[in-house]
């Protein structure tokens, strides 16, 4: 497996692109607002051949979610979150204009809902879907287990933990979250994280 890294928009959010040698690509927390971060997007799934199966996202706030618009009105595939954040993608207009943030943001459906056990596959990957609300209502993540390596969004971070003065956000939910779905998994996953550097379980095992 392959994992691609871009920080996109103001707030330096992680988009990442994971595919495999059948070059069948997984879109997890497209944050392209600008249009040279969509041309570097699309630069990079031509250069590289990729077919996009899925876009997904571990929560809906706005920085996580400015680039479902291209991806659906450029690749024809809608993202697929949790239910209990649709409200965020819908008033992403709204949202960015509260904060502050300019640009050509427009608002995209989501074409399916996920929820925790569900099981998204793509070439030989097969990615697991983790509810764990507390930064957001629907906040997930998504558990590669062959690969060992899990994507956060703002669940957890490097030595922290994601923000919960949000819309939503819930601390106590947020750390039952953490201590049942991610630190349960074995100490070499490799965490990726909404934002920073990446990290592992063990070593948030041993800090948390």
């Amino acid at each position: 497996m392959e994992i691609k890294l871009f920080q996109f928009n103001p707030i330096q959010e992680n988009t990442y692109v994971v595919y495999d040698e059948t070059r069948q690509a997984i879109v997890i927390d497209c944050g392209s607002l600008a249009e040279h971060e969509h041309r570097r997007f699309q630069q990079f799934v031509a250069d590289n051949h990729l077919q996009i199966k899925h876009v997904l996202n571990t929560h809906l706030h706005l920085d996580h979610a400015f680039g479902n618009y291209m991806l659906a009105h450029t690749y024809g595939i809608a993202p697929e979150a949790h239910k209990d954040d649709e409200e965020f993608a819908l008033r992403i207009v709204e949202l960015a204009a509260f904060f502050g943030i300019e640009g050509d943001i427009r608002p995209q459906a989501l074409g399916g809902y996920l929820q925790h056990g569900d099981i998204i596959r793509a070439g030989n990957m097969e990615a697991h879907v983790l509810h764990t609300p507390g930064h957001s209502p629907g906040g997930l993540c998504f558990y590669f287990p062959d690969e060992k390596v899990v994507f956060t969004g703002d669940t957890l971070f490097r030595d922290s933990i994601g923000r919960t003065d949000l819309r939503g956000g819930d601390y106590d939910a947020l750390i039952e979250s953490i201590r049942t779905q991610l630190l349960t998994l074995p100490d070499d996953t490799a965490v990726y994280c909404g934002h920073g550097l990446p990290t592992t379980i063990g070593y948030e095992r041993q800090n948390f």
